[in-house]
This record gives structure tokens, C-alpha cells and sequence, in this order.
């Protein structure tokens, strides 16, 4: 069996190797801790949310982006009398959808409506409005009705964050579901 023999040179050039191999490690972990604060940095976070002010007697659902990123709409889908319905077919339009539900909906006036296209991006920390009725008083009823059926109906929104990682909210829950 040899002897290794220890000299200057032969521990410098350990030292050497090992400062090199602890570099590695500490470079691959904070590689990693930048990458998940990317993530975290672009990370969109919607939610639905209704308005009802009967002072001023306007009624409005909207999308919330609370997330630090863009969402990126891929498909906004709702189903009626077990079948499911793309708001495509819709020009895209909600509010075009739910008169197709109720038409008694489309006797109302005074009707602000915005699209969801697929590839619409809602930017970080603002509210998206998807449509804004102001009505008289004789339509409360209709606005009652309207809000009735926003409490049952099921829905579903794809979106994206720029990094494509998809994500789903629908009316089961308040939180946005991670798909894939």
C-alpha cells in the first residue's frame, strides 16, 4: 500500500477542489431560489365577483386578477340543461350567454359588456368588468332574477401566466385550481 504523501502543493490543490465543489452547490441552490421567486413574481391570481349597488341601482360582475402577473384567458365555458357551452359561441360576450339562458334578461337597456377572448390578458391587480347593467326601478325584478341565476350557474375560466403554467376557477370554490 502507498503512502500519499502531503505536501504544500497537494493540499493547496484540494483546497482548491473543495471551495470549487462548495461553490457549485451554493450557485445550483440560489439558481433554484431564483427561479421560484420568478415564479412567485408573475404568479396571476383571479377571482369572479359580483356588485350590487341599489343606490345608484347598478349591478356588475367582473374578473379580479389579485396575482402579481398577467392572466392570459384560454376558455371561459358554462353549461345549461346538461350541456356545455363555449362563450365563443357567444361572441365571446357573458352577458349574450345569460340573456340565451333567460331571455327576459335581454329587456334590460342599459347594458355594458366586455369580451373574453381567448389570449385576453387581464393585468396584475385589476378589475376586470365582464358586464354592468343600470336599470330602472321597474327591472328589479329582472336584476333579482339575474342575480339568482349568477348563484347557481357553473362556469368555467382557463387562464395562463406568461410562464404557461394553466390554472382554472370555477363557482365550486374562491381559489384558482392548478391544471397539469
Amino acid at each position: 500500500m502507498a503512502k500519499i504523501k502531503w505536501n504544500s502543493e497537494r493540499i493547496l490543490s484540494m483546497s482548491a477542489m473543495s471551495i470549487s465543489f462548495i461553490t457549485l452547490i451554493i450557485f445550483i441552490y440560489q439558481t433554484n431560489l431564483m427561479s421560484k421567486q420568478n415564479y412567485l413574481s408573475i404568479l396571476p391570481y383571479l377571482q369572479t365577483s359580483t356588485s350590487f349597488d341599489g343606490e345608484h341601482m347598478r349591478f356588475s360582475l367582473s374578473v379580479l386578477n389579485h396575482g402579481v402577473g398577467p392572466a392570459i384567458i384560454e376558455s371561459v365555458k358554462s353549461e345549461f340543461e346538461g350541456k356545455e357551452y363555449d362563450i365563443q359561441d357567444f361572441n365571446s360576450h357573458f352577458w349574450d350567454y345569460l340573456v340565451f339562458r333567460d331571455s327576459i334578461l335581454g329587456d334590460l337597456k342599459d347594458v355594458s359588456t366586455s369580451t373574453l377572448d381567448p389570449g385576453d390578458a387581464i393585468p396584475a391587480d385589476t378589475k376586470y368588468p365582464i358586464f354592468i347593467v343600470r336599470y330602472v326601478e321597474e327591472d328589479r325584478p329582472k336584476i333579482q332574477r339575474l342575480i339568482k341565476m349568477l348563484e347557481t350557474l357553473p362556469y368555467e375560466i382557463k387562464y395562463k401566466s406568461i410562464q404557461n403554467e394553466r390554472w382554472l376557477i370555477n363557482e365550486k370554490g374562491n381559489e384558482p385550481i392548478k391544471l397539469d
